[in-house]
C-alpha cells in the first residue's frame, strides 16, 4: 500500500506566503509601469501639441504672405518653410504626429489682410496692423501690450530675439512667463503670424521644462 505524504500545518502556511508575495510584487511592478507610462503619455502630448501650436503659427503667416505678397514675401517664406522643416524634425523625434499643426487662439483671431501692414515701413505698420485694444505699434515705453497672447517658439536659430506682426524692428519687448515668473528682454527682428514669437534661444530663457507653449504670459513694450 503506497503512503501518501502530507504536509505540515506551518509548511503550508510558508506555501501560501510565498505565493502570496510574488503575486503581490508582480502587481505592483504593472501598477509602477503603468504610472510610468501614463507620465510619459502626457509629457509627450504637451510637447505635440507645442509643436503643432509653432507650425500652425508658421503656415499662417505663409498663408498671409501668398494671399498679399510683396516684394520681400518670397523670402519671408522661403525662411518660414525652413522653420516648418525643423519643426517637423523635432515632431518625429518627439513621437509626435509630423505635420500636425494647430493654431493658438490668438495667431487664428488675425485676419489675413493684416500680414502686408507688419512688413510695411515701421512707421505705417502699428496703424494698419495693430489692434485697438492691443495697443500694437503705438504703444509707449513700458506699457501692457498683447493682452491674452499666447506666445510660442519660431524654431529658429541665433541669439535671443522676437518676430511680430504688430511691432517694427527695432522694438524692444518684455515676456514674463507668469507660470514660473522669467523673464527676458528681446528685440524684434523680423514679422511672423502672432504679436510675439519667440526665437529658440529666447523661449528657452522663460519656457517650463517639456512646454511649447506659454498660455500665461506678459508682454511689455520697454524700447
Amino acid at each position: 500500500m503506497s503512503r501518501r505524504r502530507t504536509l505540515s500545518t506551518k509548511k503550508k502556511l510558508a506555501l501560501l506566503v510565498s505565493a502570496a508575495a510574488v503575486a503581490g510584487g508582480g502587481a505592483f511592478a504593472l501598477a509602477a509601469t503603468s504610472n510610468a507610462a501614463s507620465v510619459q503619455n502626457a509629457q509627450t502630448s504637451t510637447v505635440c501639441k507645442g509643436l503643432a501650436t509653432a507650425l500652425g503659427n508658421n503656415q499662417k503667416f505663409i498663408d498671409g504672405q501668398r494671399a498679399n505678397p510683396d516684394a520681400q514675401s518670397a523670402a519671408r517664406i522661403t525662411n518660414r518653410e525652413a522653420v516648418i522643416a525643423q519643426i517637423k524634425v523635432q515632431q518625429e523625434a518627439s513621437g509626435c504626429t509630423v505635420g500636425e499643426s494647430a493654431q493658438d487662439s490668438q495667431a487664428g483671431a488675425q485676419p489675413a489682410q493684416s500680414a502686408p501692414a507688419a512688413s510695411a515701413p515701421a512707421q505705417s505698420a502699428p496703424a494698419q496692423s495693430a489692434p485697438a485694444d492691443n495697443a500694437g505699434g503705438g504703444a509707449a515705453t513700458g506699457q501692457q501690450v498683447c493682452a491674452g497672447s499666447t506666445v510660442t517658439l519660431s524654431g529658429e536659430g541665433g541669439a535671443p530675439a522676437a518676430s511680430s506682426n504688430q511691432f517694427p524692428a527695432g522694438t524692444k519687448l518684455k515676456v514674463t512667463n507668469l507660470d514660473n515668473n522669467k523673464s527676458t528682454t528681446v528685440e524684434v527682428t523680423s514679422v511672423s503670424g502672432s504679436c510675439v514669437l519667440l526665437n529658440n534661444a529666447a523661449f528657452e530663457q522663460v519656457r517650463e521644462p517639456g512646454k511649447f507653449l506659454i498660455r500665461k504670459a506678459r508682454i511689455e513694450k520697454v524700447g
